[in-house]
């Protein structure tokens, strides 16, 4: 029987005059060709000049499989449940953190089985039983209202097992939108749901899905938390990670590792797996109660609900767009404001404005969020803000971000009658609004 030639993909034996070793055969880079790159089970690459290697064998498949058995690493053996340990239950949405390079085909792929979590992320056995689940494998940004719905449904099935917490894995584009609709949607939730994204895939060496993943498991483990919220890095070093509100975060960086924030309020608290410490950060946090009833409250998914930044030189039919839909944020500037006053003959396109915010109004909720992020709506200081407000636009004294506003101005008109929908916009229904805004809040 010929041999087989090993090529970038292939399980291999690399016997050189020091050591053997076995992993995955990676393609050498272009400006080293003469080096053998191998990626050891552990995750890390290593290069091994050709000058010291003796010969290159591709492992049989059987081979493999004997060695994995040997060492006790089948997907019967990575799933044996361990008794007294805590039950998690992680939901995938697909995203960053799943996902790792497949090196015979240079493509991206999904990991979402149990035995394959558990490969990825070993720390994992010691906190929990683990069982794993796919409900869509799909971009973040290609989230809609049922897959909103989706998630609240599979959320309430697995609490209803009796398990201690839920992982939802989310891409990071959209987190934040979905983190204040499962808020909103699992009223009553007794145990703890923990979003966790990673901005960089599970391969790389600058990965933070790991850590992510791990420490919203040792929360869910350790904490008597219970509620919606995310789990993602506090800095950039691999030390620590914040558990943020549910309906005050925003992703704040494209890229950074530590890219969500709490706005307007302070993270729930920070765990340290490998001190084994949990911090809790802010006030009083709802407890676990297993017993607690889960009523789900979805939503409409025919709505359509818009958010209209505003800008300079905006027109009258930037808003009448809007005219056919069941609601919309404007995104206003600092305390409240839209070009609505006409203050020469250069802002006459402005009383036309107010005239179209005032029709929108008379047909749909019409929510008013602030673009700065941070701080208050006040729509009483300013004649411009006033004005908007006599029109009918609500919001006043909001802290909200835009997104969480977009967020629960939908799931209003999906659960309450429209007429209630602009009274309970500016009341705090899931921890959506601050009572006080403290100036440590900013930037932290």
């Amino acid at each position: 029987m010929a041999t087989a030639i090993p090529k970038p993909g292939d399980f291999v034996e690399v016997v050189t005059a020091d050591e053997t070793i076995k992993g995955t055969l990676l393609q050498s880079p272009e400006l080293e060709k003469s080096v053998v790159v191998i990626k050891l089970g552990s995750g890390y690459n290593i290069g091994i000049s050709k000058d010291k290697v003796k010969r290159i064998t591709v492992v049989p498949p059987q081979q493999q499989q004997e060695e994995k058995e040997e060492k006790g690493i089948t997907a019967a053996a990575a799933t044996t449940k361990k008794q007294k340990l805590p039950k998690i239950s992680i939901l995938h949405t697909g995203g960053t953190i799943a996902s790792k390079v497949d090196y015979r085909t240079g493509g991206v792929i999904a990991k979402f089985l149990p035995e394959e979590i558990l490969a990825m992320f070993p720390e994992l056995k010691e906190i929990a039983n683990i069982d794993s689940k796919l409900i869509r494998n799909m971009w973040s940004e290609d989230m809609r209202f049922a897959h909103y719905n989706l998630m609240a449904k599979e959320a309430a099935k697995e609490a209803a097992k009796g398990i201690d917490g839920i992982i939802i894995t989310h891409g990071t584009d959209t987190m934040h939108y979905s983190s204040a609709a499962l808020a909103f949607a699992l009223e009553g939730i007794g145990i703890p749901v923990i979003l966790v994204g990673s901005q960089r895939s599970s391969d790389r060496g600058s990965t933070d899905s790991a850590l992510n993943l791990v420490a919203a498991a040792y929360f869910i483990a350790h904490a008597d938390f219970s509620g919606v919220a995310i789990c993602m890095h506090e800095n950039m070093s691999d030390n620590a990670c914040l558990i943020l509100p549910a309906t005050k975060t925003r992703k704040m960086h494209t890229s950074r590792r530590d890219a969500f924030r709490a706005i307007n309020s302070t993270a729930i608290a920070r765990v340290e797996v490998e001190n084994n410490n949990i911090s809790f950060l802010s006030g009083n946090h709802a407890k676990k109660n297993k017993d607690s009833k889960i009523m789900l409250k979805l939503f409409d998914e025919k709505l359509r609900v818009g958010i209209l930044k505003t800008h300079p030189n905006m027109h009258a039919e930037e808003f009448k767009a809007y005219q056919s839909y069941d609601g919309l944020v404007i995104e206003g500037f600092a305390l409240g404001h839209a070009p609505v006053s006409a203050i020469d003959e250069f802002t006459t396109e402005h009383k036309k404005i107010l005239a179209a915010i005032e029709a929108l109004c008379k047909k749909m909720p019409v929510v008013m969020a602030s673009q700065c992020i941070y701080g208050r709506l006040q729509m009483n200081v300013y004649q411009t803000a006033r004005d908007i407000q006599a029109a009918g636009v609500a919001g006043h004294l909001s802290d909200m971000t835009p997104e969480t506003t977009f967020i629960k101005l939908a799931w209003l008109l999906s659960n309450y009658k429209k007429a209630e929908v602009k009274d309970l916009i500016t009341k705090n229904l899931r921890g959506e609004i601050t009572e006080r805004t403290e100036p440590a809040d900013f930037l932290v």
